[in-house]
């Protein structure tokens, strides 16, 4: 089949998209906390609304992908992130943005069913590997660049001295001592211009392979009954909950220990921290021609372990290239986990996929407990719960028989073939 570069290019930018709006909520934690007057544990249920959504609508959505195809889903996905985000923005209200939240996240939970089956197709089977890798790459950059994005709104839409192009266009609609939610209106616009783009776009037919294809309720229910399954949610569960509560509470954490100002230092720590992922993404490819998927699982795991560490107990100076760092070290073990469970079980590939998906939930109740201990005892004791997240995905490298293993470059063995 001939590629179809725009669909490759509108799946890139979705992934854009995706990421823009997931991954701010950590450069926006304290603002929303300061604005709200809400303790840790109700800031938690931010994230939470957001996230859970993924355990709701990951399995239906494979379903819905099947029956009403890729063009139709993505459509609906971003009519309902539209809805969301302007909900939010006519009324911003606390409660309002649990429900505009979690609306948003179910829509980006669509959107990750759909689009992957699709780039296969679009771009051609035999460059989905590196096709992924880009769209890995993108989703990571967007990261970086929207928490410095929120800074420019804020600090154009609180200065004092005078009017500027920012303030012209969001001074009658965003509440002068809510600056931050002026980032609302742009996801709503954004979500508009996709909707509009993708109605107008042809889409090639996608024909799911077996080990894509989403299964039924039973099939579901038959893999649920798998301990090698249970063992593997619960790895996606702790790495999102790992990285997403690093993340959503590093910013809060500089202004409450080192009073670092989280509309600009906080932002740009958290954009960094995505950025590293980008950057570990990369030389994680590298290290997995080299090493046992697995062994490289165990070091990711001493090496974020130690960072945090670091980030916790050291200066803010310290902290503030610490945080990244962990980032850094975390950015392989979402594929490494992901590709080890569908390794692990010899069928229905797809389903399995789903149930993992759905273990995406962990972003959802992992910030409840760090909010409620951080409430209880402090916020860097709260983020102590990382430590066991850590932990279980530290036993994944120990315990993890696949039944296939990541091919490795043998350096004695390219000797020979060179002599």
């Amino acid at each position: 089949m001939k590629r179809n570069y725009y669909i490759v290019a509108l799946i890139f930018l979705t992934f854009f998209v995706i990421s823009f709006i997931t991954n701010i909520l950590g450069a926006l934690n304290p603002d929303v906390i300061i604005s709200f007057n809400l303790s840790l544990t109700l800031s938690a249920f931010l994230p939470f609304a957001f996230f859970i959504a993924y355990g709701v609508m990951s399995i239906p959505a494979g379903m819905l992908v099947e029956k009403f195809k890729e063009k139709s889903i993505m459509v609906l996905s971003f009519v309902v992130a539209f809805a969301g985000a302007l909900l939010f923005s006519l009324y911003p209200h606390y409660l309002v943005f649990i429900i505009s939240l979690f609306l948003m996240g179910t829509g980006m939970a669509m959107l990750q069913v759909a689009i992957n089956p699709l780039l296969r197709v679009s771009g051609g089977e035999e460059h989905f590997a590196f096709n992924s890798v880009m769209a890995q790459l993108i989703f990571g950059g967007a990261s970086f660049l929207a928490p410095m994005f929120l800074t420019y709104l804020i600090t154009n839409l609180n200065d004092k001295t005078g009017a500027n192009a920012v303030k012209n266009i969001f001074s009658g609609v965003v509440p002068s001592n809510l600056s931050w939610t002026s980032l609302y209106w742009i996801f709503a616009l954004i979500s508009l211009l996709m909707v509009v783009v993708i109605s107008f776009s042809k889409f090639p037919t996608v024909e799911r392979k077996e080990d894509e294809k989403a299964g039924t309720w039973e099939t579901h229910k038959t893999l649920f009954k798998q301990k090698t399954v249970i063992l593997y949610f619960i790895g996606i569960f702790a790495y999102v909950g790992t990285e997403q509560g690093v993340s959503y509470w590093m910013s809060k954490f500089l202004y409450t220990y080192h009073n670092y100002d989280p509309q600009t230092v906080g932002a740009s720590t958290v954009g960094w921290f995505w950025g590293m992922m980008s950057v570990g993404c990369l030389i994680g490819l590298a290290l997995l021609k080299l090493f046992d998927s697995r062994r490289i699982l165990l070091g990711a795991v001493i090496a974020a372990s130690l960072f945090l560490s670091i980030a916790l107990f050291g200066s803010g100076e310290t902290a503030l290239y610490a945080f990244p760092l962990v980032g850094f070290s975390l950015s392989v073990m979402w594929s490494i986990v992901f590709s080890l469970a569908l390794n692990s079980v010899e069928s229905h590939h797809g389903s399995f996929a789903g149930i993992l998906c759905t273990a995406i939930i962990g972003g959802a109740i992992i910030q409840i407990v760090i909010g409620w201990l951080g409430d209880l005892f402090g916020l860097r004791t709260g983020m102590f719960f990382i430590y066991l997240t850590l932990g279980y995905l530290f036993s994944i490298g120990i315990w993890a028989k696949p039944i296939i293993t990541n091919e490795t470059i043998s350096l004695k063995k390219s000797k020979k073939e060179i002599k």
